[in-house]
């Protein structure tokens, strides 16, 4: 839906702040959800789902339509998340080091149940793989955990990912090349 058929943000372009409250209320779960997935910290993902949110809200008047309102304003809080853990993350050797790790949070990465006919046995076979992903992408760099969520988990096109992460399209295919190729080394005894 574009800004001229969707009422919603025709109306938040016209200044109504209400308008844009719905906005957010229909987006704020997949804003926050993209921010996590991005930053793998509650605190960090709070707070660029309302930097990315207070960012949309100022430029609503530069958007313009070409791409979805979901579509843009996902762009905005990708860069939101990268901008965060730029702020507030140590870098070694290209890596993101988090100040603390929670294993707990590790074990919601997929956000998935697993099928209830599974044996207590496949539940835990699942859930260690559940934290055994969610470990790799905590080892990636930002870049490539970005690419791989935006691509694998959000569906999003290379063009998108190219737009979201200022990268040109060959780039954002490199991106996520690199991060499937690290999960898949790091998975592979996994598979046999």
């Amino acid at each position: 839906m574009n800004c001229e058929t969707d009422p919603l943000v025709a109306s938040a372009r016209r200044g109504d702040a209400g308008a844009f409250r719905a906005l957010v209320d229909r987006h704020g779960r997949a804003v926050h959800s993209l921010c996590w997935r991005i930053t793998r910290d509650e605190t960090l993902a709070e707070d660029a789902a309302q930097e990315a949110f207070l960012k949309a809200w100022r430029a609503l008047g530069e958007f313009d339509g070409r791409a979805a309102f979901g579509t843009w304003l996902h762009r905005i809080a990708a860069n939101a998340a990268l901008e965060q853990l730029r702020r507030t993350a140590r870098h070694r050797d290209g890596r993101v080091v988090r100040e603390t790790s929670n294993e707990d949070e590790d074990a919601d990465f997929l956000d998935g149940d697993v099928a209830p006919a599974l044996s207590p046995g496949d539940h835990l076979a699942a859930a260690a793989l559940q934290t055994r992903v969610a470990r790799e992408l905590d080892g990636m760099s930002a870049l490539e955990r970005s690419a791989f969520v935006l691509r694998h988990v959000e569906g999003a096109s290379l063009e998108d990912i190219g737009v979201a992460l200022s990268l040109n399209t060959g780039q954002s295919k490199q991106a996520i090349f690199r991060a499937v190729r690290k999960l898949r080394a790091a998975l592979a005894d996994w598979r046999q």
